[in-house]
């Protein structure tokens, strides 16, 4: 029996002011099982006493001793069922099982006493039903496990879905005969032997499972990866070896048939299952009991759900088609409803989460800059890095500051729990979760198993996709290959599983918040186009996802309700890179004229890295051997990237201007987000203004604000920001327009967007935002992706807010059209929410940021 089993129990006990009564079916159950102690005893007796009769020692026959060792272990039985043990109640399943499933198979093809066959298995039936009828549960089972069993159960009755579990059973019976069928080392005599085999698989899986998962808990990730491969062989091993007919040559043997048995159930569960999440929802609902039992509020909950760059145009597009029947069944029904809201410059995954969740994101100016203050460059997927740019955001009042769990973020909103958040794996400052919640998604079929050939098919997709682009001519598209095909395998599946189990522990533990960031349409979209149909696919999963978190919520089994909001941090715009349509690159264009010493900085290099990376790190934070040798892995991946900054660091003192030739001289690093641009000059320690650029570098900003690939740069002037363009220029300060707007085209928040990020202390000397067609409403990404945001241009600023229809948007939040701007006014707007909830009492309301209203002049 699990600890909290017992707890739960023992309160139950004390609040009945009596000792509990034993049920009638577990007193009939112990007495039974003592019974068959004693047949053993007695039939040990009778087998010694042949074996003595016959003239041969004890040893010769050891037939008496192993039953008299089965007695033992009946007598031990007994007495923990008698004491509630639920843990001998599955023992007993097991043992039982093997012997109704052995006098089953000996009935039927003939072997054996049939008499003696018959009783057994009328025996064992019978003690298994004394074992699991509803007065056994509430003996062995705590109040929460039996509201589990009940509420999952019923959404077994419809008709519909037990036509699909009896197929489904006996697909899994084929399954099994084709993986004896497939595996050259098992064999099996007969019809009867796999079913038998079939029946003991469910039953080994279903017994050890808690084993693997305190052994998974105690050696971390590394402990859980060894679980997944071998707790599920163990079972299907277990089950082969004790399956009467079924012979299995080895250990080796029984591994390959386990995870030949995974890929064909994971088929199976596609094929069969109302939702592909099923068997993820009810094991991952099953092990999040494993938790203490949390207080009992009464406040409501709510789940933040963030879909990675889908912008609110696309959302409609794809609800008015009726392929997000999740999302669309919420509108219709009424249940919710929703706005647009307007990202703001820079329209990154970085500046949008920690507006949202810390309230403030004031100094990112791009998704990776030259940091002034701390002299090098920063980015935001390095852990180290985003703590540091979470503790200047923070004011310790985040979003999740009350009771909530951050899942999958970049930073955490000052929740109390994070698991594969970026900044909580800082120096492990924050808690990023205990093996147990990993290891409970890991050890399962339902985890491990499951996502790990849908993780391959997702490869093999990308291979096909990719190719099928190149072979329609499919224009404008990038290079689909190398770390991405993994990349894309790993978000749109096990990172999606592991964090919708993630999810469903942190609502089973009480949360009164949790965030949770879904990347995958954000990923495939950057590579494959924003609506593609690969890309389009990922968002349909998305929606399914939101139906096991609404079917879980539905079942009433958490610790308190749970209200869904959809949010997304920015949209994403299509169109070719800057240098698919000019034959050069940004940097190559910077380096030309400067005298050949810019750099670029890969941005989304960088960025695609960070899901692998941060399960790595996760690994690393665990307190477990594994967790020591990821540590010592990856000092070898920092010190590269330590190599990485060192090539991009100013020079040092004395190597200046004046120092040498013409090639010495500061470094000056170029960083595309997007469409949108910055260049660095990284050895003033203040932004140049366009004074000094025009005097180090004549003729540069001419050549970019001229360029037809450039909508406009943004530089220092002396009366503040300007916006210049090919023919104009426009004072951000003051909105004063010099010949024709370079703004114009690019929406009415462009000189207000601008204004701000120009205010940055570490905003780069040279903004730039590309040319937009309006034609085709593309822009030009200056890095190698076909999808992007960062800029102005397109969908990309244009985020969706999905919630209750209930609520409100604050009149106040919204300016003149209504809409909420800035991520910084969404942080405000769910903040006020959860207040509306009686949640964050004694908890401080940040005061609104000075720099997201109007734009502030700089001093000359």
């Amino acid at each position: 029996m699990s600890p909290d089993t017992k707890a739960s129990r023992t309160s139950t006990d004390a609040a009945a002011g009596s000792p509990r009564r034993r049920p009638w079916a577990v007193v009939a159950l112990a007495v039974a099982v003592a019974l068959a102690a004693v047949l053993d005893v007695a039939l040990g007796a009778r087998s010694a006493r042949d074996t003595a009769d016959a003239g041969a020692g004890l040893g010769d026959e050891p037939n008496a001793v192993v039953l008299w060792l089965s007695a033992l272990a009946m007598i031990a039985l007994a007495v923990a069922l008698w004491r509630g043990s639920n843990g001998a109640r599955v023992v007993l399943t097991v043992v039982l099982a093997a012997r109704t499933v052995a006098a089953l198979y000996e009935a039927t093809i003939g072997e054996g006493d049939a008499a003696s066959s018959v009783a057994s298995l009328a025996s064992g039936v019978l003690i298994l039903v004394l074992a699991w009828v509803p007065a056994a549960n509430r003996w062995f089972q705590s109040d929460r496990e039996r509201a589990l069993a009940k509420a999952l159960g019923a959404e077994q009755r419809s008709v519909r879905r037990r036509i699909l579990r009896g197929v489904e059973l006996a697909v899994t019976v084929l399954v099994v005969s084709w993986t004896i069928t497939l595996t050259p080392g098992v064999a099996s005599d007969s019809w009867v032997a796999t079913l038998a085999a079939a029946v003991l698989i469910a039953v080994a899986s279903w017994a050890l499972q808690p084993v693997w998962l305190q052994i998974a808990s105690r050696f971390g990730w590394a402990g859980a990866l060894l679980a997944a491969l071998f707790g599920n062989a163990s079972a299907v091993g277990l089950a082969l070896w004790i399956a009467p007919g079924i012979d299995v040559s080895g250990v080796g043997w029984a591994i390959v048939a386990s995870w030949i048995f995974s890929i064909l159930m994971t088929a199976v569960s596609w094929a069969f299952s109302a939702s592909s999440y099923d068997y993820l929802l009810v094991h991952a609902t099953r092990m999040s009991l494993q938790g203490v039992e949390p207080a009992q509020d009464g406040q409501e909950g709510v789940l933040f759900v963030q879909m990675d760059g889908v912008s609110a145009p696309l959302l409609e597009q794809e609800m008015r088609a009726g392929n997000l029947p999740t999302i669309s069944r919420w509108i219709r029904a009424g249940s919710h409803t929703w706005t647009e809201w307007t990202a703001g410059i820079p329209s990154t995954t970085p500046a949008s989460q920690s507006g949202i969740l810390q309230g403030s994101n004031e100094r990112i100016p791009m998704f990776m800059w030259w940091d002034r203050a701390e002299g090098r460059f920063m980015a935001t997927n390095n852990p180290n890095d985003a703590g540091i740019i979470e503790e200047r955001a923070s004011s310790g009042n985040g979003l999740l500051a009350d009771g909530g769990v951050s899942v999958s973020n970049l930073f955490s909103g000052d929740a109390e729990r994070s698991y594969l958040t970026v900044s909580g794996l800082r120096a492990g400052k924050r808690e990023v979760g205990a093996s147990h919640s990993y290891a409970a998604f890991f050890t399962h079929p339902a985890g491990l198993a499951r996502a790990l050939p849908r993780t391959i098919g997702e490869m093999a997709k990308e291979l096909w996709q990719g190719r099928r682009q190149v072979w329609r001519g499919v224009e404008p598209r990038v290079h689909r290959g190398g770390e991405y095909v993994l990349l894309r395998g790993v978000t749109n599946a096990l990172l999606r599983d592991l964090n919708v189990a993630l999810v469903i522990d942190a609502m089973m533990s009480g949360a009164k918040s949790v965030y949770v960031d879904f990347v995958d349409y954000d990923e495939i979209a950057h590579h494959a186009g924003v609506t593609r149909p690969e890309s389009l696919a990922s968002l349909y999963g998305i929606d399914q996802v939101l139906h096991t978190f609404e079917r879980f919520i539905a079942l009433g089994i958490a610790p308190r309700n749970y209200r869904i909001v959809l949010v997304s941090d920015h949209g994403q715009s299509q169109g070719p890179t800057f240098e698919q349509r000019y034959g050069y690159s940004l940097e190559e264009f910077v380096r030309e004229r400067v005298g050949g010493r810019a750099r670029a900085i890969p941005t989304h290099d960088a960025e695609a890295g960070g899901p692998a990376r941060l399960l790595a790190r996760e690994l690393a934070q665990q307190d477990s051997v594994s967790g020591r040798v990821a540590k010592r892995a990856l000092r070898r991946q920092d010190a590269a990237d330590a190599a990485v900054q060192d090539s991009v660091s100013p020079p040092d003192a004395g190597a200046g201007e004046g120092s040498g030739g013409a090639s010495a001289g500061p470094e000056i690093v170029v960083v595309g987000s997007g469409n949108l641009g910055g260049v660095w000059f990284t050895e003033s320690s203040e932004r140049l203004t366009l004074a000094d650029l025009e005097s180090r570098h004549p003729g540069l900003i001419e050549a970019l604000a001229t360029h037809p690939g450039v909508g406009f740069v943004v530089v220092q002037a002396g009366s503040g920001a300007v916006a210049i363009g090919p023919r104009g220029l426009h004072r951000l300060s003051t909105g004063e327009v010099e010949g024709e707007d370079p703004l114009a085209g690019f929406g009415p928040d462009a000189r207000a967007d601008f204004a701000r990020a120009a205010a940055f202390p570490n905003a780069p000397d040279i903004y730039l935002n590309s040319a937009h067609d309006p034609a085709l409403d593309e822009v030009y990404a200056f890095e190698d992706l076909v999808g992007c945001h960062g800029g102005l241009g397109g969908w990309q600023t244009r985020a969706l807010l999905l919630y209750p229809r209930e609520w409100s948007i604050d009149e106040s939040l919204a300016d003149e059209r209504g809409t909420l701007h800035g991520a910084e006014t969404v942080h405000r707007q769910l903040v006020r929410w959860l207040e509306l909830l009686g949640h964050r009492d004694g908890i401080a309301t940040d005061p609104p940021r000075v720099t997201e209203a109007q734009p502030q002049a700089v001093a000359e």
